[in-house]
């Protein structure tokens, strides 16, 4: 209780002003946990995350059907059936996540042995397109690792928040999550799928280094993975053939460097403006996979090169958004997870437009929230779902204190 006076007499003093109810028993009590069930109010969410989200929803949809050419009513309900899907959990883990991760079922290790049984039972189902890399379930294909992007980053981010101020002084400390994170990674790459670990082992190092660990200890794990990854790329015939047509993919043009090269006609088809919404010629069985991996390409042959300036813009919206959200998190944990979180979306944005554009080579990588498909749609937007419940809890944490601080100065 806020004492407000000396102690008072034994003889009872009726006149005496007490401490309002509001604040009753709140001086060491300041997160919303500690509320009582009857005093729940709903978070409130950070507003530019949020409009950021529902405007990439908007557009998202309004691009799928504009990048689908025979099917586009077909792919464009289930797109919104997996964005309707996808806001629901976003709007549930916004108001939830902080009390259900306390829960023993949804602690991170828990998260990453389910993670660890979904990415081995993937292993062994039937065979799409040569890949092993989702599980059909008749109405819905589950793709394990989309979900690896959250609880990995979950989990390092809540290993590096119990070593907090260790981390440089012992390198033994990187010994687990590199363990981790290397069965997860190393179960993807069995998938045949070399995109995402790139992606994510990349996002692994960032999380590292943020929270203190030096260069030279990334460097002798570095020149072990080395070689799996030269053999990756040099050994394994198809991936060989992808890096040297993405080195001169017209000299190649008619066999492993089309779709690069077709990817080129639309964006500088588009020119500065575009040809119009829905008026991609490409699109019509010409560039393969336009509606996934390629619709950045459609984009930019129907918007323009300016009006898709805005698109990258929004990215970097997010991507600056969430790093001053992390900075100003009121723990390690809650600091790592929306970096963690917001970095895996805006490297996976930027990866996809850099192979669109020929700075990377052609990989099977989303453009969040815009390409088709359930896994990648869900799953992105659970992450902004878990960023805004961390932005808004802190910010529920600053709320209080400074309610109880003005009541103090007014009471003095």
């Amino acid at each position: 209780m806020v004492k407000l006076f000396n102690k008072a007499p034994k003889r009872r003093n009726n006149f005496i002003k007490r401490t309002p109810a509001l604040y009753k028993d709140r001086s060491a009590a300041f997160m919303p946990q500690h509320r009582r069930k009857d005093d729940w109010k709903p978070l409130r969410l950070d507003k530019r995350l949020a409009f950021i989200t529902f405007a990439f929803v908007l557009f998202g949809l309004l691009f799928t059907y504009s990048s689908s050419a025979f099917d586009s009513t077909a792919f464009f309900k289930r797109q919104l059936l997996f964005d309707v899907m996808g806001v629901a959990a976003a709007l549930f883990l916004s108001q939830t996540y902080d009390k259900l991760q306390r829960l023993k079922i949804f602690s991170p290790m828990n998260l990453m042995y389910a993670t660890w049984v979904l990415l081995v039972i993937v292993l062994f189902t039937r065979e799409q397109a040569n890949v092993h890399r989702w599980i059909d379930f008749g109405f819905f294909k589950l793709q394990p690792s989309e979900i690896a992007k959250v609880t990995l980053v979950i989990y390092v981010a809540h290993y590096l928040d119990s070593v907090s101020g260790r981390l440089a002084k012992n390198w033994k400390l990187l010994i687990k999550p590199m363990a981790v994170a290397g069965i997860t990674l190393a179960l993807i790459l069995a998938e045949k799928d070399i995109g995402t670990p790139t992606l994510m082992g990349a996002v692994f190092v960032f999380m590292l280094l943020v929270a203190g660990a030096k260069w030279i200890h990334l460097a002798v794990p570095a020149i072990a993975v080395s070689p799996i990854i030269v053999h990756q790329l040099l050994f394994v015939a198809y991936r060989r053939e992808r890096l040297f047509s993405f080195l001169n993919p017209f000299a190649k043009a008619g066999t492993s460097g089309y779709q690069l090269v077709q990817s080129f006609l639309a964006i500088g088809s588009g020119g500065w403006f575009g040809k119009g919404l829905g008026n991609s010629e490409l699109k019509l069985e010409y560039l393969p996979a336009a509606h996934t991996d390629f619709i950045f390409s459609i984009m930019c042959e129907e918007l323009g090169l300016l009006r898709v300036v805005v698109i990258l813009a929004f990215f970097c919206w997010l991507l600056v958004r969430g790093i001053s959200l992390a900075r100003v998190a009121k723990t390690t944990f809650h600091s790592l997870v929306i970096f963690g979180l917001t970095i895996t979306i805006c490297m996976q944005a930027f990866f996809n437009m850099a192979m669109a554009v020929g700075l990377l080579p052609t990989k099977g990588i989303a453009l969040p929230f815009f390409s088709y498909g359930g896994s990648s749609v869900i799953m992105t937007l659970v992450m902004m779902g878990i960023i805004l419940n961390m932005a808004a809890v802190d910010n529920t944490q600053n709320n209080l204190r400074e309610d109880i601080t003005n009541y103090k100065n007014r009471n003095k």
